[in-house]
């Protein structure tokens, strides 16, 4: 399905043959550098390179000359005449080429310039009103939920939004890192664009563990200085010689012999502040152009994906449960041990070898994750309560009597049942659908991949299953039964038969697709390894991971759903890429660490009531999906259930902390997503987005912008690095894979 790459690979040759300047004079070059110098140089290579051809072309002749030869003169004359002709028809290719992008650019910025709705035409409503008119017009709410990204990393450079380039380099936390050099010395390094030439769809996986992103932001006087997040990095992937180990870990370093760094470690180091733009994720710019991007929502929790995939249903990771429960807290720091509140990727204690269920009614399980029988870590049972819970309402009573381990489930959620029995009379579908957590199109497609017994979950990211932590969930059929894969989402969308009354669906991928796409970077081991569809580094490629978001948003659009439909689309952690935005510290984990924030993460509101072509700059967190959820169907926020505020009230007397609790309610600072909307479309004083202004045309979704050369050209989009013409520094060694594809 995807073509070949033969002219990426041409232009990265030509682009090393024209000289990238070294990473040294690159890292010391100020923020505005312009691009004329490079241009410049690129001109002058170009210049000497086209008179060394000619040079060439003139030898040639001469000696043909010499030789007297008639026929090969006629030759000659005929390659010359050929070679014209050839030159002639790229010329008018390139311009038909040009052109067509010309027009595709003008007719999408009229797209999008005849949607928006001036600020001044908009009514003014309370956050009251436009609650109260989203529970009129909205029934569905799609959470399309990708995996690690940071919001610099991927719209860093997008226009009007809180970005790399909107300060000058002095005002910009961690614009400028320290990076140690291969021979020793110290550098320093900034961030840098790659796309499609450097193949920044697929990309090794740098550390967002809890400690490496605490490492990363730096936090000196309670405020994150956003600035080590390549040097933590390049340690992290270095292996101290013994003679160094002593000296290294005094200094805080993890350097080999004399301080030299690995390549392998330094590129790590550049990788993690690589970004990204419209020409590598052309399908999620054309979304936050078109709809609504959010540039201040920060990954609440501080580590790796499991946080983010339950914080996203929770509102928290089980600071509640560490207050109720003190003996239940991590003993280490946050990175491997089970314990509350969850820091790491240990798996699901349901599904275990620790689970005490029958293997038949257990849940799933990725093989990769058992080694020998054994999973390389389990997480305790959570017990705090969730969307699954809150969303039953007036059945919450009768549901729970469902549950096969209610003296371990329901202990600490014994007050919210009756509560939200009675107070939140409505029942909310809710579905959590998930690549590989049941039969997928994937699981009998390679011989490679691990199946278990029944040929299921070879695509299956276990720790990335939010609900399946809880044992109320797990537990209770009438509740896992809510449950799915990712194939099940679109079954249902092309039979319409999602409930009518609406409900909430969240849509994640895993570490294979379902459509059987292949990545665009022709290498073998790329082909074999970056086959996931979730954006995740290390195993995703991006462009089928938009592909995957495409289809989904197209069925949305195309059926009965879109009329009365919220689409949010963000990432559950920041990936420990580099992001310039310190986060709020909200609170403090059993080692003492910050657990709350981290990093920005990006967000997309798509709906037909949404503003068009609009950056909101209210500032949330993961915990304000929940909170988007409580307006949109009127839950009772999680932070106010009788049995978290319990919790909460404990946390404050047993450890002094006022923020040990669901953040979707009485913490400050955390958006309902509400700004995304129009007043003056919720209010019917002006059209709704048709689903067509959603819509990516299935031809294109089907090539893949790599092959199409769908990018920041066709959308019409300028960056704001090339606004300011700042030269992009590429260091010379850099390498998008340097785990998976070691440079020689």
């Amino acid at each position: 399905m995807r073509g070949s790459v033969s002219t990426w690979c041409a232009g990265l040759v030509v682009l090393l043959a024209l000289g990238i300047v070294s990473a040294r004079s690159r890292s010391s070059a100020a923020t505005d550098t312009r691009a004329g110098g490079a241009q410049h140089g690129a001109l002058e290579a170009a210049t000497r390179a086209a008179s060394d051809a000619r040079a060439r072309q003139q030898a040639s002749a001469e000696l043909q000359a010499r030789a007297g030869s008639a026929a090969q003169a006629q030759q000659q004359s005929s390659a010359a005449q050929t070679q014209k002709q050839s030159s002639t028809e790229a010329r008018a290719h390139a311009g038909s080429a040009a052109n067509a992008q010309t027009n595709d650019a003008a007719a999408e910025r009229q797209a999008v310039s005849g949607r928006r709705i001036a600020a001044g035409r908009e009514p003014k409503l309370t956050r009251a009103q436009i609650g109260a008119l989203l529970r009129r017009k909205i029934k569905y709410v799609f959470v399309l939920y990708q995996e690690n990204r940071s919001f610099d990393s991927y719209f860093g450079t997008f226009p009007n939004a809180e970005g790399i380039f909107s300060h000058p380099a002095k005002d910009t936390p961690g614009f400028y890192q320290p990076l140690t050099n291969v021979d020793g010395t110290a550098g320093v390094i900034h961030p840098f664009r790659i796309g499609p030439k450097e193949f920044a769809s697929d990309t090794d996986d740098v550390d967002h563990s809890h400690p490496g992103i605490v490492a990363k932001m730096n936090i000196e006087d309670g405020v994150p200085r956003m600035d080590q997040f390549a040097m933590a990095e390049e340690r992290k992937h270095q292996k101290p010689a013994k003679a160094a180990t002593a000296a290294s870990s005094a200094e805080g370093g993890n350097t080999a012999a004399g301080g030299k760094p690995s390549l392998a470690a330094k590129q790590m180091g550049e990788l993690a502040m690589a970004y990204e733009d419209c020409d590598t994720i052309p399908f999620l710019w054309r979304y936050a152009d078109r709809f609504v991007l959010f540039d201040h929502v920060f990954q609440e929790m501080t580590g790796p994906s499991t946080l983010g995939n339950i914080s996203i249903i929770a509102a928290q990771t089980g600071q509640t449960q560490w207050a109720l429960h003190p003996d239940e807290a991590y003993k280490d720091n946050g990175a491997r041990d089970p314990g509350v509140p969850v820091l790491n990727d240990n798996d699901p204690f349901w599904g275990s070898q620790l689970d005490p269920t029958p293997q038949a009614d257990k849940m799933p399980v990725n093989p990769r994750d058992m080694k020998n029988g054994v999973e390389y870590g389990t997480a305790l049972n959570l017990t705090f309560a969730s969307l699954p819970l809150t969303l039953l309402g007036e059945d919450a009573n009768t549901v729970a009597k469902s549950d096969t381990d209610a003296t371990r489930d329901l202990a600490d959620v014994q007050n919210d049942i009756p509560f939200i029995a009675s107070h939140d009379k409505r029942n909310v579908a809710f579905g959590w659908y998930e690549e590989g957590y049941g039969k997928e199109p994937t699981d009998t497609d390679d011989d490679d991949d691990p199946v278990d017994a029944y040929g299921l979950h070879a695509s299956y990211v276990t720790h990335h299953n939010g609900p399946q932590y809880f044992g109320y969930v797990a537990n209770n059929p009438k509740i896992r039964a809510q449950l799915h894969s990712l194939q099940d989402f679109f079954t249902a969308l092309d039979g319409t038969t999602l409930p009518q009354e609406g409900g909430v669906f969240f849509v994640k991928g895993g570490s294979r697709n379902i459509f059987h796409l292949k990545p665009t970077d022709p290498d073998a081991k790329v082909q074999k390894k970056f086959l996931g569809d979730d954006d995740h580094p290390g195993y995703s490629d991006t462009q089928i991971s938009e592909a995957v978001l495409a289809t989904a948003i197209n069925k949305i659009a195309a059926s009965p759903y879109w009329s009365e439909s919220a689409i949010i689309i963000t990432w559950d952690d920041s990936e420990g890429d580099y992001d310039h935005v310190p986060p709020p510290i909200r609170a403090k984990g059993p080692d003492g660490s910050p657990i709350s924030d981290g990093p920005r993460v990006p967000l997309i509101l798509i709906s037909p009531y949404a503003r068009a072509h609009y950056v909101a700059h209210a500032a949330g967190n993961h915990a304000s999906v929940v909170k988007f959820i409580d307006t949109v169907f009127a839950r009772t926020p999680l932070a106010l259930l009788p049995d978290e505020q319990r919790g909460r009230a404990l946390g404050e007397k047993e450890f002094g902390q006022k923020e040990l609790g669901p953040q979707d309610a009485l913490t400050p600072g955390v958006t309902d997503l509400t700004d995304a909307f129009s007043p003056s479309r919720l209010l019917g004083k002006s059209k709704l987005l048709p689903p067509s202004y959603a819509e990516i045309p299935e031809a294109l979704v089907k090539r893949l912008p790599a092959e199409a050369k769908y990018g920041c050209a066709a959308l019409g989009i300028v960056t704001t690095d090339r606004q300011q013409k700042i030269r992009n520094a590429i260091p010379r060694d850099f390498n998008p894979r340097p785990l998976t594809n070691p440079s020689q």
